[in-house]
Parts: structure tokens; C-alpha cells; sequence
């Protein structure tokens, strides 16, 4: 059964999941690891060359500990570590995409947004 909100509760509920992606990179970072892909550290820093590695280690243990990221560690030399969305973490991917459609609108003329 769906939770009931309020427009208090929501808002409540909206801020808290906010939060979670909250920071200059995280959205970067998980555009990056959407559609399944795992991304090793050095891939990371790669695609994302304005980041610092002290940053993207604190955006990505960030993500990890809110359950978004996965990390996996291979025991080996030099050290693999490897990034991936959680199932909760990918979840998030069609709210994204919906983000992302909702800012195209705003550079349509005023009526093609809304079919008129």
C-alpha cells in the first residue's frame, strides 16, 4: 500500500531524498553508472576530469553509505575497485530521465509543452 501525503509530509519526504544526491558530483557519477554499467575508480575520474580524487572518493563512499552505490573490492595488486547502482540506486534512473524531459519544456515555445 502507497503512503498518503500532505503537501508538509512530501515536502519532508522530497528534502530527505534530496540530500541523498546533494553534491557538486553525485548526479555526474550516477549518470555514469545508469543502465548497469560498473565503472572502475580511474574509469571514473576519466569521465568526470574536473572532480578531484579526494572528492569523488568522498562523493562515492557518500553514495555507498545511502545505499545508492555499490563497491566492489578485488583483492589484488595494484588494488581493482569497482562502482555500480545498487537496485535502489538504478531505481532512480526514470526519475532522472523525467528531470531531465521536464527542462527540455522550458526552451519550447510557450503551448508545445503541453500539447497545446
Amino acid at each position: 500500500m502507497r503512503k498518503v501525503y500532505t503537501p508538509a509530509t512530501a515536502a519532508a519526504g522530497v528534502e530527505e531524498m534530496l540530500r541523498l544526491i546533494d553534491g557538486r558530483w553525485k548526479l555526474i557519477i550516477l549518470f555514469h553508472l545508469f543502465d548497469g554499467k560498473v565503472q572502475r575508480f580511474s574509469d571514473l575520474e576519466r569521465l568526470i576530469p574536473a572532480v578531484s580524487q579526494k572528492m569523488l572518493a568522498q562523493q562515492l563512499r557518500q553514495l555507498e553509505a545511502d545505499g545508492i552505490v555499490a563497491r566492489q573490492i578485488y583483492a589484488q595488486v595494484p588494488p581493482k575497485v569497482e562502482y555500480r547502482l545498487t537496485a535502489w540506486g538504478q531505481a532512480l534512473c526514470p526519475a532522472l530521465d523525467a528531470l531531465l524531459l521536464w527542462s527540455e519544456q522550458r526552451a519550447l515555445p510557450a503551448g508545445e509543452a503541453s500539447g497545446d
